[in-house]
């Protein structure tokens, strides 16, 4: 289990320009901003092939399983939720989740939150995510796809 003082003690706040803020929330203030980032993690669920809904990521969020960083500029404007992956021999920090406007204004600091996770121990990143995503993480790999089938049809 990581360790989740250690967690909140890195807990800070990532500063660049235009007075567009990057901030991991705390899990203790997960609720005071919960109603303004519902919507942009509830844009999200439909491709989550049924795996969570929005009150799932509330959950684990609160309870310190996951992560929510948000970017502010006077109000919420994109978020995205990491967790926080011990694989057997490596550790990494995997984008769950992330949604916003205007992806030019926020999208740049994506670096500062590769130095957060390299400063945990983590060695890479992962993200989940549809074959779009490959346009706009010009230096990511698709390492392997997922393959799914649904099973409900047959079920009793």
């Amino acid at each position: 289990m990581m360790d989740q003082i250690g967690l909140q003690v890195r807990a800070r706040e990532f500063i660049d320009t235009e007075q567009i803020k990057c901030k991991l929330i705390h899990p203790d203030s997960i609720e005071l901003v919960w109603d303004e980032v519902e919507p942009h993690i509830a844009r999200c669920t439909p491709h989550s092939e049924g795996e969570l809904e929005t009150d799932d990521f509330f959950d684990y969020l609160v309870n310190a399983e996951m992560q929510l960083w948000v970017a502010v500029d006077k109000e919420i404007i994109a978020v995205m939720v990491t967790q926080i992956i011990p694989y057997p021999k490596k550790k990494v920090l995997r984008v769950i989740a992330i949604a916003g406007e205007d992806m030019d204004r926020w999208f740049h600091f994506l670096p500062s939150i590769e130095e957060w996770a390299m400063e945990l121990g983590c060695t890479s990143l992962e993200a989940w995510g549809r074959k779009g995503w490959l346009k706009v993480l010009k230096d990511w790999k698709c390492s392997y796809h997922i393959l799914t089938k649904d099973l409900k049809g047959r079920m009793h």
